[in-house]
């Protein structure tokens, strides 16, 4: 009997896990140290952004941010002056969209007021309805329904899938977050790399390159015309630049000089699987902004026409494991064409481009372990013990013989430390430990018993229960 393949698009994947995951947490609760934050006691962080930012000179949309550094997953809300035209394209096998039929229906009447971008897979929606609701609860969108121009506030947005083998607890974008980045927004700056909606995106899972990537953005102005372009990389597929050079990626083995995305392509097709990689669970969405007045038709197109050239930077683009949605803009303060729609969209295919490529973080570097242990055994026993990051994913750790061994005890492997052996932890400085594989992993054992799961901008903080 053959057995016949079963594909599922990431988003559902999510949420029909989603309610066993909320059993289970419950099951959970009464366990001393077993329980993660609570999702109600966690506290938004706005506007964070590092040493790459862009900046931009439009005054007519705003942009805010905002992050859950427990999960880390976030938001990032485009809140535009005035009602804007938008139309959308939507690609891939996965999308989660809010308002995507109606905006189809192609209504020549601009009645954007938001764009919400989420992490979270199908939970994250909620940040869209909830920016919508702020609008009216902020006095900026009234509802009545009944006035010559309906005042009634219109949001859309899109989500990413940031939950899997990624990260090891399932904290989503809520209300309160997404409120929160959304009366935060401000004109003139926005955050590159691992950021807001792309606070744990990846890239590469296609090729099992699993990089880390995060939001870009660029903008251009052409005379009088401006555009703006800005996006989400999840992709299944690898960032590729102007060269044909993989922008980030962690290969099976050291590779000399830069890595070509035609040599993953050669080899893929030497070596098949037939099987989906575990990070088959991808999206990608953007947003371009121009300020040139299009009808509801050449805005569809100029859609179209950026989103398709999106395959060149990321490749493959729009797969069945793949999400992609691309909003397109117009705030028409530009009234008169003054590009042609293809020369528009070819403009904004370029700004598209630059835009993938900042989105891209440094990447974390291989630990490297030590010659020998620097700590007693006693030392080594103390940090013994079981440690909860999640209701699903826990790590048990024990002293032998002057050296520790780690286990995953989850239902849940805890990135290169699985369920069913275990591992021997090498030492690396102090109380850093790391297992030696194809992605950098370090775990970093506390005085205050937490247990730190590659420190830094993408840790997962474990519990000694």
């Amino acid at each position: 009997m053959l057995k016949r393949p079963f594909i599922r698009p990431q988003c559902g994947r999510a949420l029909r896990t989603g309610v066993a995951l909320a059993a289970l947490a419950l099951g959970a609760a009464g366990q001393a140290g077993a329980q993660p934050a609570a999702q109600q006691t966690l506290q938004p962080v706005v506007n964070q952004a590092g040493a790459r930012v862009l900046e931009y000179d439009w005054p007519a949309f705003k942009v805010g941010t905002g992050q859950y550094e427990e999960g880390p997953t976030g938001v990032t809300v485009f809140h535009f002056a005035e009602k804007s035209q938008v139309a959308v394209d939507v690609r891939g096998g996965g999308p989660g969209t809010v308002n995507a039929a109606y905006m189809e229906l192609g209504y020549d009447l601009p009645e954007l007021d938001t764009v919400v971008f989420a992490g979270g897979s199908w939970y994250g929606l909620e940040a869209t309805t909830a920016v919508a609701t702020a609008l009216k609860d902020d006095g900026i969108r009234d509802g009545n329904a009944f006035s010559q121009e309906p005042n009634i506030a219109m949001s859309v947005g899109s989500i990413i899938f940031d939950f899997g083998a990624r990260r090891l607890n399932e904290i989503y974008p809520d209300k309160r977050l997404a409120q929160a980045a959304f009366r935060a927004a401000q004109s003139g700056r926005f955050p590159l790399g691992a950021h807001g909606a792309g606070r744990f995106a990846q890239s590469g899972g296609f090729f099992g390159c699993n990089a880390h990537s995060g939001q870009g953005g660029a903008y251009r102005q052409f005379g009088a015309i401006k555009i703006a372009a800005f996006t989400v990389v999840n992709a299944y597929g690898v960032v590729t630049d102007r060269d044909g050079n993989v922008v980030a990626c962690y290969p099976e083995e050291d590779s000399a000089g830069p890595l070509k995305t035609r040599d993953l392509m050669a080899k893929l097709m030497s070596k098949r699987s037939g099987e989906p990689a575990e990070a088959a669970k991808n999206t990608t969405i953007s947003l371009l902004v121009t300020n040139q007045k299009m009808t509801p038709a050449e805005l569809k197109r100029l859609a179209a026409q950026v989103h398709t050239s999106m395959a060149r930077g990321l490749q493959p683009f729009a797969t069945i494991f793949d999400g992609d949605v691309l909003y397109a803009v117009s705030t028409a303060e530009v009234e008169e064409p003054i590009y042609s729609p293809a020369e528009l969209g070819t403009l904004a295919s370029e700004v598209m481009w630059d835009a993938i490529l900042s989105s891209v973080p440094e990447q974390p570097a291989h630990p490297q372990p030590a010659d020998k242990q620097q700590l007693s055994q006693k030392a080594l026993a103390a940090l013994a013990g079981d440690y909860r990051f999640s209701p699903q994913a826990a790590l048990a750790v024990r002293q032998d013989k002057g050296a520790l061994f780690a286990r995953a005890s989850g239902e849940r492997d805890v990135y290169a430390i699985k369920r069913e052996a275990e591992v021997k932890l090498l030492p690396v400085a102090g109380r850093d430990f790391t297992v030696p594989g194809r992605y950098p992993l370090l775990l970093r054992f506390g005085d205050d018993g937490d247990l730190i799961v590659n420190p830094g901008h993408w840790q997962q903080k474990g519990k000694r229960e």
